[in-house]
């Protein structure tokens, strides 16, 4: 039977199967996002492995990257792996992610057989995909990260796709287990929107809200209408947030009110899924926002002794003030360094024994 047909790949994500690869970090069940975390910690305090040694771990970029391109360049050379770093437009060409179409566009080479080759080369792949970034209906359907999935034969991870940035979720979640301890269950997390002439994606937002419910966390979500997140992260956030007791999920009308009585104010910029696809709209609706939702001493103080989280890039004073990113309730470079030790966890998790 073919071992990328459709059939199996709905086996091989089938809830409570672990799979190979890490796409959400729902794909990890308690215990394996356990020892992750555990694995992270023992390297972030010395430990030191060379279990990559003789591999080597692909690193495809239709996108830009900072954090996460360093971190698992340094990771992999530090577990004793090698990373080859590619990135489209310069490195390679784009490829086509649809099934059955006619190649007749700009990509000259469709993911199925570019997956197939680099599973030859590579004991790992690492993909940062590129929403079109025209329908949102369309990017949260993740149709490129899971066609690599689909048909490499190697394990893949997704470096930040439309809907999803499980890697980062990785890092806040050890962060927040050195700030307050390994059971994070009833703290208090205020997720606030901040304006930015250039919003990102919602896909760190979803993590962090999806990842701290988990947890049995606390989770206020505060922003101006027309941001709301996806509704399908939504609906999982509610279960979730059902599902343990000192944890749940409020929507607050100011990001005041959100920080209120929080352990930590996790500040990141999205754009309007309303206005997705629409610079000119979302752009104009940004400006008429941005007075409102700066994070500044006045607003930390409404926590308790709140923390400040951040995944950076940061744009200074008009999200976050300088001296709350500066002084000792920020946790962004905390936070931002976690990158390094959880993805040499991941690694190491997934590619042991291989």
């Amino acid at each position: 039977m073919n071992p990328s047909s459709p059939s199996q790949e709905s086996a091989a994500r089938a809830p409570g199967k672990t799979p190979a690869g890490l796409i959400r970090l729902s794909d990890l069940s308690d215990a394996r996002l356990a020892d992750v975390l555990d694995l992270s910690d023992r390297f972030k305090a010395g430990v030191r492995r060379t279990e990559l040694a003789g591999k080597s771990v692909g690193f495809l970029f239709f996108r830009g990257s900072l954090r996460t391109r360093t971190a698992f360049e340094v990771a992999v050379h530090q577990l004793g792996g090698q990373g080859v770093h590619m990135s489209a437009g310069s490195d390679f060409w784009e490829v086509e992610a649809r099934d059955g179409v006619v190649m007749d566009g700009t990509a000259p080479e469709h993911v199925r057989d570019a997956a197939a080759v680099m599973s030859n080369y590579c004991d790992a792949l690492a993909i940062r995909p590129r929403p079109a970034g025209n329908a949102w209906a369309v990017d949260r359907r993740d149709e490129g990260i899971h066609a690599w999935a689909r048909h490499a034969t190697v394990p893949i991870i997704n470096m930040e796709s439309a809907l999803s940035h499980p890697l980062q979720a990785l890092a806040d979640l050890m962060t927040l287990r050195e700030t307050f301890g390994r059971d994070l269950s009833g703290k208090r997390l205020a997720i606030v929107w901040t304006p930015s002439p250039t919003p990102a994606g919602p896909s760190v937002v979803h993590s962090i809200l999806l990842a701290a419910l988990r947890s049995g966390m606390q989770v206020s979500l505060a922003h101006p209408r027309g941001y709301e997140l996806d509704e399908g992260v939504m609906s999982e956030a509610k279960a979730l947030g059902a599902q343990h007791p000192t944890g749940g999920l409020e929507h607050a009308n100011t990001s005041r009110d959100a920080a209120a009585g929080a352990h930590v104010v996790y500040a990141r910029s999205w754009m309007s899924l309303e206005n997705y696809g629409n610079k000119t709209r979302a752009a104009s609706r940004v400006a008429t926002e941005r007075r409102d939702w700066l994070v500044d001493e006045s607003l930390m103080q409404l926590g308790n002794e709140a923390r400040l989280m951040h995944p950076m890039p940061i744009r200074r004073n008009l999200e976050v003030t300088d001296s709350v990113l500066d002084g000792p309730r920020s946790l962004v470079y905390q936070q931002a360094a976690n990158r390094l030790p959880t993805q040499k966890g991941l690694l190491s998790l997934l590619l042991r024994g291989q």
